[in-house]
């Protein structure tokens, strides 16, 4: 797959979950002799996609400069039951007060990179995308989004700084849609400007307005279709709402350009992994 470009704050996220987990100190560790080395093996105990390398190796090497790590896969690979993905040598007590943090870090961001596989192969051959939201776990977004894109999806907004999407609330609290584009397109003349909409009325104020995205709320599939038909390639549309995986497919076959799913960010399974340890 295409390289995908890491997120900025890795290091940063890691300071904070180790900071979390160990605290003081990692008491249990300090059974261990301070000069003990090991060798440890990560194997996934189910096919997966791979994601969160980084987020691994930072962990350990937080904790010590000392330890190496040979990767067997890449992220947005596809790994299979009992595979090995790594092999790391280091001091002992620094591997095991690292193991938990680096495991939870790829354990989370492989499940989502692998429910968006899954998702995004149910749209495959189609002109639909599968985009997120921001529906993620707090601290942990450029991540999470991060994994989105392992796992062939794409990112909406990361946050409210970089993208505009007008809801009911935003709409209610300016008098009416139009008024709203107004006042953004004033302020912001450069940005693009999403509208959610959850009515045909409400859609034909938006494309008068010349909003650039509709976001089409509880939208139907019939529903979707005449949204296609009256839009005329003049917005790109979106739909919302709930969408479950069984009906993303025939959503995404009347036309519209992108369907936004947040439980790929919000209902996270993660994969599960396991770490063996021997001492040398």
């Amino acid at each position: 797959m295409a390289t995908l470009t890491l997120p900025s704050d890795i290091k940063k996220t890691v300071k904070a979950a180790l900071k979390e987990d160990i605290g003081k100190g990692d008491i249990t560790a300090s059974l261990i002799p301070p000069q003990t080395t090991a060798t440890a093996t990560v194997i996934t105990r189910e096919a997966a996609i791979l994601c969160g390398r980084e987020w691994f190796t930072e962990t350990m090497l937080q904790l010590s400069d000392e330890i190496s790590i040979s990767w067997q896969a890449q992220d947005g690979d596809l790994v299979n039951e009992n595979q090995t993905l790594c092999t790391i040598q280091g001091p002992a007590r620094a591997i095991l007060s690292a193991e938990r943090v680096a495991l939870n870090f790829l354990q989370l961001l492989s499940g989502i990179a692998t429910e968006s596989r899954r998702y995004a192969d149910r749209v495959k051959g189609l002109k639909t995308a599968i985009r997120d939201t921001r529906k993620t776990i707090p601290g942990l977004r450029l991540a999470q989004k991060y994994a989105v894109r392992c796992g062939g999806c794409e990112n909406h907004r990361i946050g409210l700084y970089d993208g505009v999407l007008i809801k009911e609330n935003h709409i209610l609290a300016c008098g009416s849609i139009t008024r709203a584009v107004e006042q953004i397109r004033a302020s912001h003349p450069k940005m693009q400007i999403e509208v959610e909409v959850e009515n045909l009325e409400e859609f034909h104020e938006a494309l008068a307005a010349k909003a650039d995205m509709l976001l089409l709320d509880n939208f139907d599939r019939a529903m979707l279709q005449r949204a296609v038909i009256l839009n005329k390639g003049q917005a790109k549309l979106e739909a919302s709402g709930g969408i479950t995986f069984n009906e993303i497919r025939g959503l995404a076959e009347s036309g519209i350009d992108y369907i936004a799913i947040g439980t790929l960010t919000k209902n996270i399974q993660s994969i599960d992994l396991s770490m063996r340890l021997t001492t040398t």
